[in-house]
């Protein structure tokens, strides 16, 4: 049987704005109950607010509340991407390697 109930711990604890830290299921009940209102019925904190009584009450993966708060948490950053083939001589590139050949390893002859 799954476990369940509110003294679970996050695989990670979830670092919060000010250095705090939310470590078990209760701390983040204790942390969304504490919000302002506003903050509080956001749609990503009511989606937190879900997932974390879906584990509390049935069980499963601690990572599915951690996810929702971490979005709700950072719902207001602004993500920025960057153009990974305007730059070249990238790491991470495999442009311009192997000329369109596989590797030896691949090689299945």
């Amino acid at each position: 049987m799954a476990k369940k109930g509110w003294s679970r711990k996050f695989e990670d604890p979830i670092l919060l704005p000010d250095g705090g830290q939310l470590k078990t299921l209760r701390d983040a009940g204790h942390f969304i109950a504490k919000l302002p209102k506003a903050e509080h019925d956001a749609p990503e904190w009511q989606a937190a607010i879900r997932a974390l009584m879906l584990v509390v009450e049935k069980g499963g993966p601690t990572m599915l509340p951690q996810i929702g708060i971490m979005r709700a948490l950072h719902r207001n950053v602004e993500r920025v991407f960057t153009d990974r083939k305007a730059r070249t001589g990238d790491v991470g590139s495999s442009s311009g390697t192997n000329d369109g050949r596989l590797s030896p390893a691949y090689n299945l002859r």
